[in-house]
């Protein structure tokens, strides 16, 4: 993704609710800057259906600038939860960080976030710190189990 696709994504934010923004990026609404600062920290990818309607937002990116480490940034569009897209978007997104040098990754989401907190211990074991309403999960990518990261194609960057 880049920032000419800005109307993809505010077509998929349109489809998410105010909670599900809230829970993802801490505000309802999203501008194109806002895309632009995201894109210089992170590769982002939007999903789309089989109609070409954009239906998850997914970025990974050294964003905590810690050495081996990249955070994890995903969003699924409300009437396409519970399906296994966030699942499915997760373990790529792990096999791509491990395949590219990393060895952990992060992700900072509400405490209350319980299907994000599931989606996150799927991929491995998970340490956890608390940050007032926040929580930061840490996943070593070593440890995650090999059919926990199968091996997917993925379009050149």
């Amino acid at each position: 993704m880049t920032a000419a696709d800005w109307d993809l994504v505010a077509a998929f934010h349109a489809q998410c609710s105010e909670q599900n923004l809230l829970r993802r990026w801490g505000r309802t609404r999203l501008t194109p800057r806002d895309l632009t600062r995201l894109l210089a920290l992170a590769q982002c990818w939007i999903g789309l259906d089989a109609n070409q309607r954009p239906l998850a937002l997914l970025c990974v990116g050294p964003v905590s600038r810690e050495p081996g480490v990249v955070d994890l940034g995903l969003q699924v569009a409300d009437d396409h939860h519970r399906r296994g897209i966030g699942t499915a978007l997760a373990r790529q997104a792990a096999r791509i960080a491990r395949t590219r040098g990393a060895h952990t990754l992060t992700a900072f989401t509400q405490a209350s976030n319980a299907p994000m907190l599931r989606l996150l211990e799927r991929l491995g074991p998970t340490r956890r710190t608390r940050d007032g309403p926040y929580v930061e999960v840490r996943i070593a990518l070593d440890a995650c189990a090999s059919d926990t990261l199968p091996h997917t194609r993925t379009a050149p960057t």
